[in-house]
């Protein structure tokens, strides 16, 4: 996809998804989620060509201006958005589908035993159009099916299978409701 494609791409799925956005340009100079995704798709770029410390400066630099910490390795889908975003961790093997939303707070963690081989899948697969809520703990090589929400403040170290509501600590899935289904496909407004 062209670069200036993705950039209003990227820019209507910040402006759709928060309310508070007042215009284009304002998300495009002080959306902290959206730098972090950007400055991502570069280290990624070079972490993929091998140029792995470089891609770590980047992502590095990125968590000390961002507040959001993204792994060069990890894998990341089309209209992904991070709303607020301080303190969001996403680990090198997660994975992240098309329109998925994290707030503020969110881990995608690594769980493995000391001596795990280099490449192992140790963080957390997210399928299309999950959305996470604010502080959510997600851990290990688990998948969130497609369209579930997970509760804020949730731990989570358990697959849950499309359409599911996850909370609690430890998590317990749930699932969702019609109308909170809507709701997480963005057919109302909500947070959880």
């Amino acid at each position: 996809m062209p670069i200036f494609r993705r950039l209003r791409e990227d820019l209507a799925t910040a402006r759709a998804h928060d309310p508070a956005a007042r215009s284009g340009l304002e998300v495009f100079l002080v959306y902290s989620g959206l730098h972090a995704i950007w400055a991502y798709r570069v280290a990624h770029r070079l972490w993929r060509a091998r140029w792995r410390f470089p891609a770590r400066v980047i992502s590095q630099l990125t968590r000390f201006l961002t507040g959001i910490e993204i792994h060069p390795g990890a894998t990341i889908g089309r209209r992904f958005f991070i709303d607020h975003g301080m303190g969001v961790v996403i680990g090198e093997t997660a994975v992240i589908g098309d329109d998925v939303m994290l707030y503020h707070g969110v881990t995608l963690g690594g769980k493995a035993p000391r001596n795990t081989p280099p490449g192992t899948k140790r963080h957390p697969t997210l399928d299309d159009g999950v959305t996470v809520g604010a502080g959510a703990k997600i851990l290990g090589d688990i998948t969130i099916g497609a369209w579930s929400a997970v509760g804020a403040n949730a731990v989570v170290t358990r697959s849950a299978p499309p359409h599911s509501l996850v909370v609690g600590v430890p998590a317990t899935v749930r699932p969702l409701s019609h109308q909170t289904a809507d709701a997480a496909r963005g057919v109302h407004d909500w947070h959880i």
